[in-house]
């Protein structure tokens, strides 16, 4: 087992180790958010017809043949089809069909005119232009073809997706089961936020940065508790996690100390643990490996450190639990708005926020970026990378990053 591994060695290591959960079958109505589990192909043209933009008359162009203010074309109409009713007659050389938003092109019509460029009667309308074949007509398959790929597994499910499929007459999918992610909290200074806070005692943020990270991801958090700082307890509350989740998150005790002691819990539950640090800063303390086929990640108390090495290395293999066909982040260049002053021996990753100006994208990072400092954590949506060996960073530096979602 490597001594210690880049975020990328470490992301791939556990993305060669985990697969998909099982799968569901849903109504639609349920599907949002969820991630498909088998491709799904268009049945049949959308729309199924041609059909009219707009409220106006349907006719043949031919007709419209040399219309103008001085010399207007006068065509009789035969009926009025409304949307969701079909039409009654053809159109022939002389007629037109009044024709609502949506309506079906009546047979022997090539064109459509917006009934406000028109003047009409109860039986006739008049036209003052010259039409085109296919003007204003929606073709039949112009938003979907029959055959065509609609959306392929592993994709998240948007309100797109569900509304594309919901014109095939799809009423029910097979969706990607959501993960269980269990949640354990080491140490015993904490407390919850519910009890009065002791002195020499800290809430337990790290339990709610979880639960919130986790769901945001497609997974379901389940809360296991709160294991003080017992090799006994931490291992006791990993079995019934293992047993009963497809992942475990744990934070605290996964440095060096006398009190850490998360690694030697997860070796007692006969965890393969497949690295224990990172070169990376924050979130260096980082213990990962395999209890069976369950994913285990003992990250840092510190809550900034812990949801750094939780973004870099543990997201894109829980993305893959839920069956997402891309699991890495999306790649980015980002340009410093404002300045870093400490210098980075290893690959730090600064936390901030994508601001788009002048056309480029720029990020602003908290002037504090301590192991932990969480507060700068809210509102991120992305981290900058840099390279082990930099000095300070003036303002304006650009960096390669990732985005967080």
């Amino acid at each position: 087992m490597p001594n210690a591994l880049s975020f990328e060695e470490a992301r791939a290591l556990l993305l060669e180790r985990v697969r998909p959960v099982g799968t569901e079958t849903l109504p639609l109505e349920a599907c949002a958010g969820r991630i498909l589990a088998r491709s799904a192909s268009a049945q049949t043209d959308v729309p199924p017809f041609d059909r009219s933009p707009y409220d106006g008359y349907a006719f043949r162009a031919a007709d419209s043949a040399g219309a103008s203010r001085e010399f207007p074309v006068t065509l009789r109409v035969l009926e009025e089809v409304g949307a969701g009713s079909l039409p009654r007659f053809p159109v022939t050389a002389g007629t037109a069909v009044r024709i609502m938003t949506g309506a079906p092109i009546p047979q022997g019509a090539d064109a459509v005119v917006m009934m406000e460029k028109t003047e009409f009667t109860s039986g006739s309308v008049t036209l003052f232009a010259p039409a085109r074949p296919g003007e204003n007509v929606v073709r039949a398959g112009e938003d979907v073809r029959k055959g065509e790929t609609l959306a392929e597994a592993g994709s998240l499910i948007d309100a797109g997706t569900l509304g594309t499929l919901a014109a095939q007459g799809i009423s029910a999918l097979e969706v990607f089961r959501k993960p269980r992610v269990g949640i354990i909290s080491t140490g015993s200074e904490l407390m919850e936020p519910s009890e009065p806070l002791q002195p020499g005692k800290v809430y337990n943020s790290n339990r709610y940065t979880f639960t919130a990270l986790l769901r945001s991801a497609g997974c379901e958090p389940v809360w296991l508790g709160s294991a003080g700082d017992r090799t006994e307890t931490i291992a006791a509350l990993l079995r019934s996690g293992a047993a009963s989740c497809d992942a475990v998150v744990l934070t605290g005790g996964v440095s060096v100390g006398d009190y850490d002691l998360t690694p030697a819990a997860m070796e007692a539950c006969g965890t393969e643990i497949l690295f224990r640090r990172l070169h990376m800063k924050p979130g260096m303390a980082c213990c990962c490996g395999m209890a069976r086929d369950v994913l285990v990640c003992g990250l840092s108390g510190n809550p900034a450190a812990a949801m750094t090495s939780f973004c870099a290395v543990a997201l894109p293999a829980l993305k893959k639990l839920c069956g997402c066909r891309h699991c890495l982040p999306r790649e980015l260049t980002v340009t410093l708005l404002n300045g870093f002053g400490k210098k980075s021996p290893v690959t730090r990753l600064l936390r901030g926020t994508l601001v788009l100006s002048d056309g480029e994208v720029r990020m602003s990072i908290g002037k504090e970026q301590g192991n932990g400092v969480l507060s700068s954590t809210m509102g991120c949506d992305a981290m900058a990378i840099v390279p082990a060996g930099s000095g300070p960073l003036p303002a304006g530096i650009k960096l390669k990053g990732f985005m967080l979602q």
